[in-house]
């Protein structure tokens, strides 16, 4: 009964949010970049952090140094999504929550060049999530797969989180997929949702590493990983500014230029990762082996793929 309420108060936030989008003329407006061409309500992604802040609020304030950086980092995107805002500032807030979440974990008793690891891990996760967001499906079905597979495995394998946080956020996940995950979406995630969910996945994960002291719990991203770091190296090999928007990365070229339906393409993408993590568990106890053995196949396949295809990239 407690999910069912929270499905309909998440349900009916994000519907409010419609309007108020609608009223604000909070849209994303197609570009030469962009993989959709129509006018659409941005920001829907929100309703992310309204998962977990309602699991916060109904759970005797659990976790509360992780809320407080939630809301930080969910506030400067959706302000971004809004009107921009300088690099500097985000930097800032970014850095502010990854540091509240540091210490929501226990990090600080470590040594500080751990601090230094984690600071330039977390920031690439985050970046490289915002930059998958970029057809219908992909965000919401992506971190379905991911947090299915965490519930999992706080219940079967080791417990790591409190549950009740894993199937709130999944909840929240599910009314965004509902309105985003279709041919023609009812709104898309924006930075305050592609931000806020790596954000939410990327605590669980490092609650799930520290717990377990095993490093390739990393294999939960590693399909939007190895796209990420291969695209950028690629882009990097062609003299690009990688700070700018592109649409280079495998997913996008599947869609564009191969004119493949988005939901398949998401459905892709979740398929390949559902079966990387279901691999994992069964060779679990070869962790890192595995987690090689993973990366470098991802690494062929996406080169194959560029190689047959990019150039057909405008």
């Amino acid at each position: 009964m407690y999910y069912l309420v929270i499905l309909v108060l998440l349900f009916l936030a994000e519907l409010f949010y419609f309007k108020l989008a609608d009223k604000c003329n909070i849209i994303d407006k197609p570009n030469e970049r962009s993989s959709h061409t129509k006018v659409t309500l941005r920001g829907g992604g929100i309703i992310f952090y309204f998962g977990a802040l309602a699991y916060f609020l109904t759970n005797h304030w659990e976790y509360p140094w992780f809320i407080v950086a939630l809301t930080l980092i969910t506030f400067i995107s959706f302000v971004d999504d809004i009107r921009s805002t300088s690099q500097g500032l985000r930097l800032v807030f970014h850095f502010s929550a990854m540091a509240l979440m540091f210490y929501q974990w226990g990090l600080f008793s470590l040594s500080w060049w751990w601090i230094i690891v984690a600071l330039i891990i977390c920031t690439g996760i985050i970046n490289a999530y915002n930059f998958m967001d970029g057809i219908n499906g992909i965000t919401g079905g992506y971190s379905l797969v991911i947090l299915v597979a965490l519930a999992y495995i706080n219940v079967q394998i080791i417990p790591f989180i409190e549950p009740v946080l894993i199937y709130t956020v999944l909840c929240s996940v599910l009314v965004f997929c509902f309105f985003n995950f279709r041919k023609k979406a009812k709104c898309f995630a924006g930075d305050v949702g592609s931000v806020s969910i790596a954000f939410i996945i990327l605590f669980l994960i490092g609650k799930l590493i520290i717990t377990t002291g095993d490093f390739s719990w990393i294999v939960l991203l590693s399909v939007y990983g190895v796209d990420s770091v291969l695209t950028i190296t690629h882009r990097l090999m062609l003299h690009e500014n990688i700070g700018l928007p592109h649409r280079k990365h495998m997913y996008q070229l599947m869609a564009n230029e191969l004119k493949m339906p988005h939901v398949v393409v998401s459905l892709i993408y979740m398929a390949v990762q559902a079966l990387v993590i279901s691999g994992y568990f069964c060779f679990e106890e070869y962790g890192y082996w595995y987690l090689l053995g993973v990366v470098v196949s991802l690494g062929i396949v996406y080169v194959l793929f560029m190689k047959r295809y990019f150039h057909l990239h405008k």
